[in-house]
């Protein structure tokens, strides 16, 4: 991405592929061939969005049926205390159409912060059309363009094929590592 002008604090850059991206310290809107899409951090209005695409993101991927309310005080923690990560949504005509939430890992090996995009979901009225990749632009965006900050990591479920083709095709690479859990019942 080719930063073109900065103008009162607004960033215009344009993407090799032709794409624009404007950034202002609240809001990245990406702009492709089918529509615009605003990036900004999650508020406290899009704390019922966000539940109802964790449970759909669960059912669909998963098969695995989550409690509404443990879900709802789960995000509006998150959404409270940065500490715990931040979230981000996409915005197309003022509709949330897709969020992902970041959080944080301490690296030794490179003296700085490397963030984890996890909870990821896209409405399935928006999907195919741009939504998670103007939300990974803008982490990725903020990834280079602060030295703390020194990459991006994401795990997904081995059976989500759609999920992982799309990873691949931003420039993710799956092949370094596999992550292990142990979760309390």
């Amino acid at each position: 991405m080719t930063l073109l002008r900065v103008v009162f604090g607004i960033k215009l850059f344009i993407h090799p592929f032709g794409h624009w991206h404007i950034r202002s310290n609240s809001v990245f809107l990406a702009k492709n061939n089918q529509m615009q899409i605003a990036i900004r951090k999650a508020q406290t209005s899009d704390l019922e969005s966000i539940v109802r695409f964790q449970i759909a993101m669960a059912w669909e991927t998963e098969n695995y049926k989550l409690d509404h309310d443990t879900v709802s005080l789960g995000v509006a923690t998150g959404l409270s205390d940065e500490r715990h990560g931040i979230y981000y949504v996409a915005l197309i005509d003022d509709v949330v159409a897709g969020s992902l939430l970041t959080t944080y890992e301490w690296s030794d090996w490179r003296n700085g912060t490397v963030l984890w995009i996890q909870s990821v979901y896209v409405d399935s009225k928006y999907r195919k059309k741009g939504v998670y990749g103007a939300l990974y632009d803008h982490i990725r965006s903020m990834v280079a363009a602060d030295e703390s900050l020194k990459g991006i990591r994401l795990y997904v479920d081995e059976t989500n094929e759609r999920a992982r083709e799309v990873y691949s095709r931003l420039g993710m690479n799956g092949e370094h590592y596999r992550v292990f859990e142990w979760m309390k019942e």
